[in-house]
Parts: structure tokens; sequence; C-alpha cells
């Protein structure tokens, strides 16, 4: 105290409040926070669980009560896909949480379909890429190819084949994101010998700079197709032909290699055809001369020195695999080596046992190194295989919770519908769709449905589910398509209208190729299915195909 007294006589310090006062002010801040709630980020978040309820209150279907749970969360999770409310990764895992909430799948059942067969050929399949890349294979592998078509004069197409069918060789055995992301740095490598973008740069150069860039972009995707490794989409199929059918004979390696390599190189060879076409005028050889010989490219070459133990170990595992993946089961005749283990192994088994081999193979350089070691591994596509996962869960919740039936007689009026017009159709449409989501979020979506429709129209499933695939991998007008457009797209060579140009085109040419060649598919896979059916139809040229208890055969 101060000993001073107030005029009614209390001290002025027994007044004063135990805490300070504080003036109440109203901060921009704290209203700016609040606002921040009200984004369309957060409409899009509350959507699903919003879409998910609306379903489940209003929606009533003609069967058991786990069909419109069921389709609650697909809504649910359709609507986060699409917007990409939340980061796609965490969507993929929803199905861990709704499905048992929901009804449609116990815990154990569901946390099933993010581990099988297909993904563990993925998880093998991306180890041995990372491999390839650590020890930048390949680079050597472009350099050497691009020297083989290089030609003596220069020849712009020759060489922009040799560009594009590098990337599309890759592309077969390595994901579409890591090959992109792989070759775009080649591609543009040899690009800067030649002169800078701006007022003097030739027309030529500027147009085969153009197409380079859009080769690799599209050579990725296209090459993917090949394979069952290159992209997510097959993937899907292979994994929902599974789900849905299993007691079929699984779609293997090689089945799929026999048709979708034919498919893939002749959408190739039209991809080229286009790019040379609008990019590659006559005099652009003489105008690439000055810059583009096979001196520089082999100077390149010669700087990454001869081949080392451990880049020669990597290249003969990866040749071991597909060794493997081709010869597990070859002919209905002549059997692989999986008959010798009762069909209990498959294409991931191989997968992974190669993948075991670099951690154990030392590189000779330090001792105790190994090709590979987990830290190089931290790279692994995580997203990639939790999406897969959360597509075969979708594919088993479908079955499960009778919604799959009712789908297929609300899709009865399709029965006599012709197939040769429904299959382009359906590749058509789902192609529309991938330009605007994923292409693995478009396949997860469309499949189960064009099962329904194929049992309904009576028609081999596989010749409406392979075209929705394969359509929804023809996202090829917009830089946001997918990864290896995007990659392309900021390299800064190409525009939008540049994608335009070509991908339009490029779409029209793929789904001709998949009328061109679905016809002869059953002929190519000896599959079966679960279900009793009656004589299905197929495209005349290949006969009847005619299903009992499981077995199919051509007629």
């Amino acid at each position: 105290m101060n000993g001073e007294d107030s005029p009614n006589g209390v001290p002025d310090d027994l007044k004063a409040p135990l805490l300070p006062i504080q003036e109440i002010t109203v901060n921009d801040s704290d209203c700016s926070s609040f606002m921040s709630l009200f984004t369309p980020k957060s409409f899009f978040i509350l959507l699903g669980p919003l879409l998910c309820t609306l379903t489940c209150l209003i929606v009533k279907l003609d069967g058991p009560v786990t069909s419109r749970n069921m389709l609650a969360v697909l809504a649910w999770m359709f609507s986060w896909w699409i917007t990409e409310a939340v980061p796609m990764p965490i969507t993929s895992m929803s199905p861990l949480f709704l499905f048992p909430l929901f009804g449609i799948s116990s815990a154990d059942e569901v946390a099933q379909s993010y581990m099988d067969d297909v993904i563990s050929l993925v998880l093998g399949s991306f180890i041995l890429a990372l491999a390839v890349e650590h020890y930048n294979i390949h680079r050597r592998l472009a350099l050497n190819i691009t020297l083989l078509f290089c030609g003596d004069p220069l020849n712009p197409p020759l060489l922009l084949l040799g560009i594009c069918a590098t990337t599309f060789f890759v592309s077969m055995w390595m994901h579409n994101v890591t090959t992109a992301l792989m070759m775009m740095p080649v591609a543009t490598g040899i690009l800067q010998r030649l002169p800078a973008a701006g007022p003097g740069q030739s027309p030529h150069v500027n147009r085969f700079c153009r197409a380079v860039v859009l080769g690799v972009t599209y050579a990725t995707p296209v090459g993917g197709i090949s394979t069952l490794t290159g992209t997510g989409v097959n993937l899907i199929l292979v994994g929902m032909w599974k789900s849905y059918f299993p007691e079929a004979d699984p779609i293997s390696f090689s089945t799929w290699f026999f048709f979708g390599f034919p498919f893939a190189v002749l959408l190739f060879f039209a991809l080229w055809a286009i790019l040379c076409f609008l990019y590659c005028s006559r005099g652009a050889g003489a105008a690439l001369s000055p810059y583009l010989d096979r001196s520089h490219l082999r100077r390149e070459l010669e700087m990454l020195g001869p081949m080392t133990f451990a880049e020669k170990m990597v290249l003969t595992v990866f040749s071991m695999l597909i060794f493997l993946w081709m010869t597990r089961n070859i002919t209905d005749n002549i059997p692989g080596w999986g008959a010798l283990f009762n069909g209990r192994a498959g294409d991931g088994t191989a997968s992974v046992m190669m993948a075991t081999l670099l951690f154990i193979i030392p590189t000779k350089k330090q001792k105790g190194e190994k090709l590979m070691d987990w830290n190089k591994c931290k790279k692994l596509p995580w997203n990639i295989v939790l999406l897969l996962g959360a597509g075969f869960a979708i594919a088993a919740g479908v079955k499960s919770s009778g919604l799959a039936d009712i789908l297929s007689k609300a899709l009865g009026f399709l029965e006599h519908a012709p197939y040769l017009a429904i299959a382009p159709a359906v590749c058509l449409i789902s192609s529309t769709v991938t330009e605007f989501t994923s292409n693995n979020s478009t396949t997860t979506l469309v499949l189960p449905i064009l099962i329904q429709v194929a049992q309904t129209m009576h028609v081999h499933p596989l010749l409406l589910m392979v075209p929705g695939a394969i359509g929804a991998q023809f996202s090829y007008l917009l830089p946001t398509g997918t990864p290896s457009n995007v990659v392309g797209f900021t390299t800064g060579h190409i525009e939008i209208k540049d994608m335009m140009k070509i991908g339009a085109p490029l779409k029209v040419a793929g789904i001709a190729v998949t009328a061109l060649l679905m016809p002869s598919l059953v002929e190519h896979m000896s599959l079966g299915q679960t279900k009793e059916y009656d004589t299905i139809k197929i495209p005349p040229s290949g006969g009847q195909v005619l299903y009992k208890q499981g077995a199919m055969h051509l007629s």
C-alpha cells in the first residue's frame, strides 16, 4: 500500500481489480479464421457425409439394408475422390472404418482387400523400379536407343520414334508416374542442345521440341497398357475380376500381355504418326542437324562410364522377374512353373521374391553394402497401394452387400442391346469421365457397374470390363488428366492447345483399336466364370462362349 486514501476513505489499491482489465477487441484474424470454415474445401469435406446420410434416409432399394448402406458409402467415397476434399490415400482407407460401421463387412474381411497377390505384385515391382532409378539404368537405356535411332544424316521422325519407343518400353515395366519423372529429364536434356525458345528459334526446332515432350507424355500411358504393372488401372481390373469371380482362372501377367501388348503397339504407332504429321515438317532435319548428332549422344553416354557390377545385377534380377512373369502359366497344354506349386504361387510371389534378392546381393563397392536397402525404398508409392486396396474392397462390398444384384435388375433393359454398339460407347464414356477425375478412381467407379451390365446382356464380363478399364486410361486432353500430363505440361514446351491437338485424335484412335481387338479377347484369355448362364453372346468373329458351372469353352 502507498498509504494514500481516496475521498471515501478506502485505499486505492484495495479497489484495484485482482486481474488486469483488458479491453475487449475484435481481432480481424479471428474473423478470418471463422470465415475460413466456409470455403469450398470445407463444403466438399461435408459433402461426403451429407450424401451418405441423404442416401440412407431417402433411397429405398428392393434388397437388404446393406445394399442401401453400400450405396451410401459409395456416395461418400466418390464425392471425396472426385473433389479431393481430403487426400486420396486417406479416402482410400475409409472402407476400413465405413464398412464395419455400416454393417457391410467385418474389419478383418475388409482389411484383407488391402494385401493380396496383386498388391504383392505392385510392391515387388516398385522396389525393382526404384533400383533401376537409383542406378541410373533408365538413362543409359535411353541414350543407347536414341543413339540407335538418331540416323546419319539426322532423321527427326526416326529420332522421335526412338525417344518415344524408349519411354514406351520403360513404362511397360515401371509405373506411369515413375516413368514420366525419369524419362522427361532425359528428353529435355536432349532438347537443351537446341536453341532456346524465343523469337530467334526456328519454327522447325520449336515444333520438334513440342513433339518430343508430347511423345514422352503420351507414350508413358500407352506403354503402361501393355503389362499389369504398367498402370494401376490394369491391377484394379485384375483385382475386381478375382473378387467377383474367385472360381474363375485369374488374369495372369502373361495372359494380359498377349492382349495388352499388341493393343499398346497399335496405339503407339498411331501416336507416332499423329506427332509426325502435325509436328515434323520436311525441313526439320536440316534445322536440327547442327545441334543433334551421334557424336553428342555418344559423348554423353561415355560420361556414364562402363556398366558397374551393381547395374548388371539389377538388370539380371529384372530380366529374371520378367521371365518368371511370362512363364508362370504358358498355355493349357504347356503348363508353366506355377504348376510345380499346384497353382499356389502367383505373379506377386515372383515379384516379391526377386525384390528380396536386391537386399541380399552385394554391390561390390563397399563391404556389406547391398543393391538395395530400406532407406532407398522410402519413395514407395503407398498412395497407389492404398487406392488399389480400396478398389478391391469396394468390389467385394458391392457383391457381398447385395447391391450387385440390384444393379443387375435395374439394367435389364440392356439385355438385347448389340455388343458392338455398347463396347465403344463404354470406352467413350469411361474416357470422358477420366478427364475430370483420376484414372484409378474412374476404373473403381465404372467396373462394378459394367460387370452387372455384362451379366444383364449375357456377354462375357471382360468384354465390357476391358473397354471400361482401357478407356479410363485415355485421359489425354487436359494437363491435370494424369501425372504424366502434368510432368509434360510443366516443362514449358507445350500448351493446352498442343495437348488437345494430339489428345483428341489419339483418344479416337484408342477407341477404334479397342473396337477392333475386343472380338479376339476371349480367344486370348481362357477365363471362366462363377455363375451359370445361358449361351453368352460375343461378337460374331469369336463364336459363342458357353458357361456351365464355372467352366468355359468356345464353340
